[in-house]
């Protein structure tokens, strides 16, 4: 087991990061980063799901 939290922790603080960017992309109306950057967000999510993140 690795010893940084593994894989779906990282995968939800990535998560959680992506939102920021949304947040901040969005009050500069930066639609299609918007949308790249919730694909992002939603595959980083699944990942932590898949491998067991705290957070989710």
């Amino acid at each position: 087991m690795s010893r940084d939290g593994g894989p779906g922790e990282a995968a939800g603080y990535v998560a959680e990061a992506i939102e920021d960017l949304i947040r901040i992309a969005d009050i500069h109306r930066l639609e299609v980063l918007c949308y790249l950057l919730d694909m992002a967000r939603m595959e980083a999510t699944e990942i932590g799901r898949k491998h067991g993140s705290p957070k989710e």
